[in-house]
């Protein structure tokens, strides 16, 4: 009998509920990652402890509250519609799993259930490389496997920020929203500088980042500018009517700029009226996409005076993301 490929999804994780309860366990486990918050254990302990959990827990709490589906989180329910809808593409080819870095499903879980696979490729969902992403998840798949008598063939995807098929789904997701617009915005995840500068690069740019070649390529910032650079070709979006920002940054360290929240002020004060987001570091809509851009910066957006902010959704489990899926870990 033929042996099944497996292939494992990995996703950040959720919370279990929106309770403070729940939140808090959760943010634990998450920044207690030294690839997360990369400080010395003594002051990342201190950090989680006395600032960040007892301030922040019960605000984190509300965010995901605003959020919640009746089918629960939606970061999960839509990883684990994607995760069906590809099995069923893939049919008896292939074993799907869905794995979750911090959360359930667990990853420890997901790697049991390929146990019977002699050949595994590891996809972990965030398209441009980050050692607190996709770098903390891999390397808790290798230290599973560490453990294991008999180690399957791994195949490893590192990112896929300029894959064709992810520029390709990106791309269409986001035409239908450029109909009526001023201006597009490119929101990613931001990073502390630090993990920037660890990961190779000597100096942080502030300007958008030459191409992601020889000794940048596992530049975080540099493959969130090439993506945008290759969606604006495919959109044909002139060139001053887009940018790219970096939100969600915690704490007073310095994050790799420029900020998604000063770049609508500078938008503002240019007269654009209608703003489209777009967050292509997300292939699943979730807290930062639903709460951060869809809420938050669309309060800040109208308060400046804007008429319009419309978030793209993120790729989900739509058929061009699941084709495109298929030609990027097939």
């Amino acid at each position: 009998m033929k042996k099944q490929h497996g292939l494992l999804l990995i996703q950040l994780g959720t919370p279990e509920s929106p309770s403070i309860k729940h939140v808090r366990r959760y943010l634990r486990v998450f920044l207690s990652d030294e690839r997360v918050i990369d400080l010395p254990a003594l002051i990342r302990y201190t950090l989680l402890n006395f600032v960040i959990l007892p301030f922040r827990s019960k605000h984190s709490a509300e965010a995901y509250q605003s959020i919640w589906t009746d089918q629960g989180s939606p970061l999960r329910s839509i990883s684990e519609s994607l995760k069906n809808k590809l099995q069923k593409k893939l049919e008896t080819s292939h074993k799907v799993v869905l794995g979750m870095r911090y959360g359930e499903p667990s990853l420890k879980q997901a790697l049991k259930d390929l146990s019977h696979c002699d050949r595994i490729t590891v996809l972990p969902l965030y398209p441009q490389y980050a050692s607190s992403s996709s770098g903390s998840s891999l390397e808790k798949v290798l230290a599973y496997f560490s453990k294991q008598t008999v180690i399957p063939s791994l195949r490893v995807i590192r990112d896929f920020y300029a894959h064709p098929a992810f520029i390709k789904a990106q791309a269409e997701r986001i035409k239908p929203y450029l109909k009526k617009f001023d201006y597009c915005l490119f929101s990613y995840h931001g990073l502390p500088t630090r993990h920037i500068e660890k990961a190779g690069c000597k100096s942080v740019c502030l300007n958008p980042c030459p191409k992601p070649e020889n000794s940048n390529t596992a530049c975080y910032r540099a493959q969130c500018f090439e993506t945008s650079r290759r969606l604006i070709e495919i959109l044909r979006i002139d060139e001053n009517k887009y940018s790219s920002a970096f939100q969600s940054r915690l704490g007073k360290t310095p994050w790799i700029k420029p900020y998604t929240d000063e770049t609508l002020n500078t938008l503002a004060s240019k007269g654009i009226k209608r703003l489209v987001i777009a967050c292509p570091a997300f292939v699943t809509d979730c807290l930062e996409t639903l709460e951060e851009i869809g809420m938050q910066a669309k309060d800040q957006w109208l308060a400046l005076g804007g008429e319009e902010l419309t978030l793209v959704p993120c790729l989900n489990d739509e058929e061009p993301w699941i084709q495109a899926l298929m030609e990027i870990s097939v």
